[in-house]
Formats: structure tokens, sequence, C-alpha cells
């Protein structure tokens, strides 16, 4: 193959791959490669209700700090999402108006959270900053993955529920 066919040939999957990025962003379909939850094709789901405790949803970050540090060490993925990050899929585990405790682990009104240990430190040995817990505030969720490793309101706390793009649906998924 000569390297102008290689380059056209290059062009063309490329743009195509673009093509159907797009597409697929506008029908509400993501793909997760993060550990946090099955890795695969998800679908957004439209919410015709509000958002309740056990819900799996998507959710954009909001622009904080937190989660300029969470992007810079590779938590987060860049996206479509208003500040550039990636959407995440995580479970609502507490709403507005309900006391999280953190300790060795989570703790929502009273009751521990199942899988919920907190880290002091991330896989490359920098330190983790729990939340130090609270009620949650009006218009706020507080998010949880079970996987061990997630990043999730365990040390970024409480997030806008305004951020929540739907119900997360898998499609087509697998657990490694």
């Amino acid at each position: 193959m000569s390297r102008r066919s290689l380059l056209a040939f290059l062009g063309i999957a490329g743009a195509g791959f673009l093509v159907v990025s797009a597409a697929s962003w506008f029908a509400g379909l993501r793909i997760n490669v993060t550990p946090s939850e099955p890795l695969g094709v998800w679908g957004i789901e439209a919410m015709d209700r509000p958002v309740a405790r056990g819900d799996l949803v998507f959710v954009c970050p909001p622009s904080t700090p937190v989660f300029a540090t969470a992007f810079e060490r590779g938590y987060l993925r860049r996206g479509l999402c208003p500040d550039g990050f990636a959407p995440l899929i995580k479970t609502v585990a507490a709403l507005a108006g309900q006391r999280v405790e953190t300790g060795a682990n989570v703790v929502i009104d009273g009751t521990p959270l199942a899988h919920s240990s907190i880290r002091a430190d991330d896989g490359a040995d920098r330190a983790l900053q729990p939340y130090a817990g609270g009620i949650v505030p009006s218009g706020f969720i507080f998010l949880f993955s079970p996987y061990e490793t997630s990043y999730d309101s365990r040390y970024f706390g409480p997030v806008p529920a305004k951020g929540v793009l739907g119900l997360a649906r898998p499609l087509l998924v697998f657990d490694p």
C-alpha cells in the first residue's frame, strides 16, 4: 500500500469514527471504559421523575477544583459535558437531607453502605482526601460505585442533581 493510499484510508477511517461517535452521542449512547461499572455500550434513558436513591445514572461532574485535580490525575476523561468532562456512571446513594458519615467506610443515616471502604491513596500512591461528611444539601446527590477503586462522592462529596443526564442502562457490556 502506498503512503498516499494509507493516508487516505486513515483519513476516511478517522472521519468515520468521528461521525459514528457524534451519532452515538446524540442517540444517547456512551461507551464506558472505566472500571467503576461494567465496560461497554450504555444508553441514557430520559427520566420522567425526580432522581431516587438506588438509581444508576449518568451525571456530568461540576466545574470545581476537586474535579480539575481528578482530571489531571486521570480519574476523569475528557467528554462532552458542559465543562469538558465525560459523564460519570454512578448509583445515587443519598439524597438531599440525608446524613453521610465517612470513616473507614460510608454510613448513610446510620446504615453502613456495603463495599464503601475509603482509601488513603490511589493506585499511584497519591493521597486521596475523603469527603468530610455531613447533610446532603438541597439540590444535591451523593454518588457511589461499589468498585473498590471508584472515584465517587466518597472523595468529591455531593454533586448538583441538575447534572444528571438520565438513567444509565447497560446495552452491550462485560465485567472483566
